[in-house]
């Protein structure tokens, strides 16, 4: 199955905040990244698991291709592949996994982190969590 995207469990509050900030994320993890692949952000908060936004790869690349900037002052000491963003949403309102099917047990916790995912996957997140998006004022 090629991918269309994967599940990233980001582990602390400053590590989401890197990745929202920088549009970048830090991994040992590996997967086949391609361009344009959609990344579902996952974070603990006080109601359990929730997805707190997503982004689209604009590249992968090895921590020895990165300029020192890049390499990020708060990135995680042993990574060993950098995942560059085209752009990233943060959701004002994350949306609980348990309210998905990321909420099987089988994808609890550390368990999330990785999961490969298809386009109607993705879709199907995105739409759920743009939903609880709180609406912006319109003029009539």
């Amino acid at each position: 199955m090629h991918a269309s995207g994967y599940v990233l469990r980001i582990a602390t509050r400053a590590w989401v905040n890197n990745v929202f900030d920088m549009a970048i994320y830090y991994t040992n993890l590996r997967r086949k990244w391609k361009v344009g692949q959609a990344i579902i952000f996952v974070h603990r908060t006080e109601n359990g698991d929730a997805i707190v936004g997503h982004g689209v790869v604009e590249n992968a690349c090895e921590r020895e291709e990165l300029s020192e900037e890049e390499k990020g002052k708060n990135a995680m000491p042993k990574w060993k592949r950098a995942i560059l963003f085209k752009y990233v949403i943060r959701f004002n309102k994350p949306l609980p996994t348990r309210e998905t099917f990321l909420g099987d047990p089988k994808f609890r916790g550390r368990y999330c982190h990785g999961i490969a995912l298809n386009k109607e996957q993705i879709d199907r997140i995105i739409a759920q969590a743009e939903s609880l998006q709180p609406r912006r004022n319109q003029k009539a």
